[in-house]
């Protein structure tokens, strides 16, 4: 009886985490899923609750990916994988009608600063494709880096806090951002690609592009395979060093947009190449690492990439707001033939993204023409602010607003194919995965860095780290040692010297008093 009221009394600490509802968070980790790998089950109030709020947040910039360009263009798919049929491993038309250019707009942002920060700062990059295909809308929502700093969507909040400003004196404080990374070790590889020249890209239209999550190809049979896409821009890759972003921002902190929008009205119209890599579904417990989980690459090595389409962006828009402004995206538009897989953040995100539209945008977004299918559209939904739909069934009952009905009401569409039926089984729980292995790619990534590359990771680290708490610098320097030994010597080292240098500043403040010259008035 005793141990229990002192845990009650525990969990009703000033400094207790509860949600909304004063319940006490006992796990702020983990959703709650089926095994330790997936899928998420949808009782997740914790979460549902924490990353809701999280969505209304700021209206009515963008909470991320507030800084924006864009432009419209096609895609065209070549019809094959590796020599082989596409329709091999999906349905999509999108893959395997050859003979359409199937129409694009794409988005490209930084994800923490706001809606006119310089784009020369070092972030990560949205690369953000809409699909407007034959069978509706098709968005891959993704970044230039290919890797996330963390792999549950519940610590998605937590996250963008840490590296947005602070909430008191409204600037932004690196060393907040490392005290949310010095305790989340699974950051380390998007760390380590940040802080290096990858975390500059040079402009947009040499900037690689990734949905960073392993999705689900589904051919007519219904079997599933997991696939990565990559973007790859015909015009070549370029990044920046810290001192050459700084002497850009002093001229112009618009560059990216504006060197996208020039190229087009020129004529230059930029290109991406699109590249799966295709794993079969399950465990694969002959890796190191869990396939679904974000922090991770798979190596072309080990899974080739194959060539199975071109991008080509050929038009300027021709009103920002209406367009690049309210063009709204979702992790969980996807058309017949593809499919989610169980990563946990990606279905936390595919809640999340939809329903930051509806408040950000409203609840009809889908009805202005940036985010409208290019097909036609007919559903039970209505009223709401800035209805105006006109998507009724063309031999439909304009009395009958649901479905089933006798009455002339719209019908159920036949399925293409056979449904994707994956199987699970396991306790609901709210654990990590089984196989997290945060520092050996990490490490793998230093390694395969060009001297010059590693240089400029290791003079950001240290430059950035250098005004944090000490714990918080031993706390990265011992993650960055697990990654690779060298990493975090180097990158100790830089601290030492860089707290040398700021004892001299110190004892020059006292020394300019001690050798001041007594003056008389004047």
């Amino acid at each position: 009886m005793k141990e229990e009221q002192n845990k009650n009394q525990q969990n009703n600490k000033d400094e207790t985490l509860t949600n909304r509802q004063g319940h006490p968070v006992t796990n702020n980790q983990s959703v709650r899923t089926v095994g330790d790998r997936g899928p998420t089950t949808l009782e997740n109030y914790d979460f549902l609750e924490k990353i809701s709020h999280f969505d209304r947040e700021r209206t009515p910039e963008r909470v991320v990916h507030g800084r924006g360009a864009g432009a419209h263009g096609y895609f065209e798919s070549y019809g094959t994988v590796n020599g082989e049929p596409i329709s091999k491993y999906t349905r999509a038309k999108v893959f395997t009608n050859t003979e359409v250019q199937t129409p694009v707009f794409v988005r490209f942002s930084t994800v923490v600063h706001g809606t006119h920060s310089p784009e020369t700062l070092r972030d990560p990059r949205g690369f953000a494709v809409k699909f407007y295909t034959e069978d509706g809308n098709w968005d891959l929502v993704g970044n230039n880096l290919k890797i996330f700093f963390i792999r549950d969507p519940l610590k998605f909040p937590d996250m963008v806090h840490a590296f947005k400003p602070d909430p008191v004196t409204n600037i932004q404080d690196l060393e907040r951002m490392f005290d949310f990374l010095c305790q989340t070790p699974e950051s380390m590889h998007m760390v380590t690609f940040l802080f290096s020249p990858w975390g500059i890209p040079a402009n947009y239209r040499e900037m690689q592009g990734s949905g960073v999550h392993a999705y689900k190809w589904v051919n007519e049979e219904g079997k599933a395979v997991l696939v990565k896409y990559h973007w790859e821009p015909v015009q070549g890759i370029k990044n920046l060093s810290q001192k050459d972003a700084d002497k850009i921002q002093g001229k112009n902190f618009n560059h990216a947009t504006q060197d996208l929008y020039e190229a087009i009205e020129k004529g230059n119209y930029p290109e991406w190449e699109l590249y799966v890599q295709i794993m079969e579904d399950g465990e694969h417990p002959e890796l190191d690492f869990d396939p679904l989980d974000p922090t991770k690459l798979w190596y072309k090595e080990d899974y080739p990439w194959h060539k199975v389409g071109k991008m080509t962006l050929n038009k300027n828009p021709e009103n920002y707001f209406a367009e690049v402004e309210q063009v709204a995206f979702g992790t969980g538009v996807l058309v017949d033939g593809l499919d989610f897989s169980d990563d946990k953040l990606l279905q936390g995100r595919t809640f999340s993204y939809s329903d930051t539209q509806r408040y950000r945008v409203g609840s009809n977004y889908l009805q202005l023409p940036i985010n409208k299918p290019k097909k036609h559209v007919a559903t039970n939904q209505s009223a709401g602010q800035m209805d105006y739909r006109t998507d009724y069934g063309k031999h439909s009952n304009p009395h009958v607003n649901y479905e089933p009905s006798l009455l002339g009401g719209l019908k159920e569409a036949k399925n293409p194919g056979k449904e994707h039926e994956p199987y699970v089984e396991g306790n609901i729980k709210r654990e990590k995965i089984s196989r997290e292995n945060n520092f050996g790619q990490a490490g793998e990534t230093y390694r395969r860095f060009n001297d010059w590359e590693r240089d400029e990771l290791i003079m950001n680290l240290v430059d950035a780290l250098s005004g944090c708490h000490e714990e918080i610098q031993k706390r990265m320097v011992d993650m960055f040692t697990q990654c690779d030994a060298d990493y975090g010597k180097r990158v100790a080292e830089g601290l030492k010297m860089a707290e040398k240098e700021m004892n001299k500043m110190e004892e020059a403040v006292q020394e300019a008093e001690e050798m001041g010259h007594p003056s008389d008035p004047y």
